[in-house]
């Protein structure tokens, strides 16, 4: 019953230190309560409402309800409509509608926002109040994001990732412009901008580095092993199950949805990914995809906290690899879907500050096979003065790529059977709850990779920059199609 989803987060609870931003502007801060002078035609003062649609989205609540009930059991629910008369029905409905449109004409009457000095505050609740209070010191992200049917509407959800919670908080519904306007100024202000001069720093300009061909899209997908195995267990098991009981119902009921399952594995993947297009800008690495539900996410600076390069087997003699990431507190999950090999290395080194992919990588030693056979073939391990790098699979290649100033804290585990071996597996914590790990190193050579490793932690923590909002590379960059300076091409 709330338009704001996620939960509240209590300003008294987070009482650490706040990060420093940049020297706020001369001027007016706000009263002592926080709240910045209203200013009529400004973005950001005073308490706002919602987009007028909202109540339509709302108002599907009650008669969601109706439904799952339905759902849950329908033989129940049959019998009870097929008992009602026809006028009891239609009075049930003339009832229902006027008071689901109520309901959301409430929600949305009730719900507001306001954007002060130190945070967002979103009330909202028709029957339990409840208010948010989200530090803008906290935000890691704010994304925008466009179910098709909000496209057609012209609004847009606005979603912000905060430190400590494992939801996103949103804001639903908004109108784009305004989306993109509020988007803007609540960078600005987690950046250190004075509030009267935030809502004026406008969109951050982006530079794009990255678009993903729809076709090379749809031929990686191709190209992939999970769509063949869908599609060849939704043809075994249905013919199997034909042999065993000669049941035609029995193949329909399991032979349609493996094989709708198996579609959806290629086809949803092609639906969240298609035009997949990377940009760059001072707020960090924008990431705009999606066929019917349109998707602006952003990839803040310094959050990074793994780069995984992902190498299917049908995918290597064409040269291409899928990137992906672990963000510390945020769920983005892939930088890019598909792309060349050239392209992915440079990209990389953007997200790692300057950090080169490694080439060669040190195998286990050979009486590891007594551990795994054939696989450990597949087990590599390279560092390098900015990176641990671990190479895992024979087949499905993946290669982890964790900066040492990252890394949160370093194990090495050896059981019984690789004690007898002399071999150990050296494991790498990031702050992002993930763990790297390198398989079947020589016990020695893992001992002391263990000291190692946690003196470079050390030393690059206490060397690396601090990674600001409105600071990072892209500060300078224009906006344009992947012209000017550093560009990639795009793949495809």
């Amino acid at each position: 019953m709330n338009e704001a989803s996620g939960p509240p987060h209590d300003e008294a609870a987070e009482d650490g230190p706040r990060r420093t931003g940049p020297a706020r502007a001369a001027g007016p801060v706000g009263d002592a309560s926080g709240q910045a002078p209203v200013s009529a035609g400004r973005p950001g003062s005073g308490e706002r409402r919602l987009h007028p649609v909202t109540p339509l989205r709302r108002a599907w609540a009650p008669v969601a309800l109706l439904a799952g009930w339905a759902l849950h059991d329908p033989g129940s629910a049959y019998r009870h409509v097929s008992d009602l008369a026809t006028s009891t029905l239609l009075l049930g409905l003339g009832v229902l509608l006027p008071a689901a449109a109520l309901y959301g004409f409430l929600s949305w009457w009730v719900t507001h926002f306001s954007v002060t000095d130190t945070e967002l505050r979103i009330r909202t609740g028709v029957l339990f109040r409840r208010t948010a209070h989200i530090r803008l010191d906290r935000l890691q992200a704010v994304d925008v994001t466009q179910p098709l049917l909000a496209r057609f509407l012209g609004v847009a959800k606005l979603k912000m990732d905060v430190i400590g919670t494992s939801s996103k908080d949103e804001l639903a519904y908004l109108g784009e412009p305004d989306a993109r306007a509020l988007r803007a100024e609540l960078l600005a202000r987690a950046a250190g901008f004075a509030p009267e001069t935030a809502g004026e720093v406008g969109e951050a300009p982006v530079r794009r580095l990255v678009r993903v061909a729809p076709r090379m899209l749809a031929v990686s997908l191709l190209l992939t092993a999970t769509t063949w195995l869908s599609l060849v267990g939704a043809l075994i098991v249905p013919g199997f199950l034909w042999f065993a009981t000669h049941n035609l119902w029995t193949v329909l009921a399991a032979g349609l949805p493996l094989l709708g399952a198996a579609g959806a594995t290629s086809a949803g993947r092609f639906v969240r990914e298609y035009d997949w297009t990377l940009g760059e800008s001072p707020d960090g690495l924008r990431l705009d995809h999606g066929l019917l539900d349109r998707s602006h996410e952003t990839v803040p600076p310094g959050r990074v906290q793994t780069v995984r390069v992902v190498e299917p087997w049908l995918w290597r003699r064409l040269g291409w690899v899928r990137v992906e990431l672990d963000v510390a507190g945020s769920q983005n999950g892939v930088l890019l879907p598909v792309a060349d090999r050239a392209t992915a290395r440079e990209i990389i080194s953007r997200v790692l500050a300057g950090a080169e992919v490694p080439e060669e990588f040190l195998p286990p030693p050979g009486r590891a096979a007594w551990c795994v056979p054939a696989w450990w073939r597949g087990y590599g391990l390279a560092v390098t003065d900015r990176l641990f790098a671990a190479r895992h699979g024979l087949f499905h290649r993946t290669v982890a790529l964790v900066p040492h100033a990252k890394v949160q804290s370093v194990r090495l585990e050896q059981g019984p059977w690789q004690r007898h071996q002399g071999v150990a597996d050296l494991h790498v914590d990031t702050g992002a709850s993930k763990t790297v790990t390198a398989h079947l190193r020589d016990a020695t050579e893992a001992a002391a990779l263990l000291r190692e490793q946690a003196d470079r932690s050390r030393t690059s923590r206490r060397t690396a920059h601090p990674d600001r909002w409105m600071t990072g590379p892209g500060a300078g960059a224009e906006e344009g199609n992947g012209g000017g300076t550093g560009a990639v091409p795009s793949p495809g």
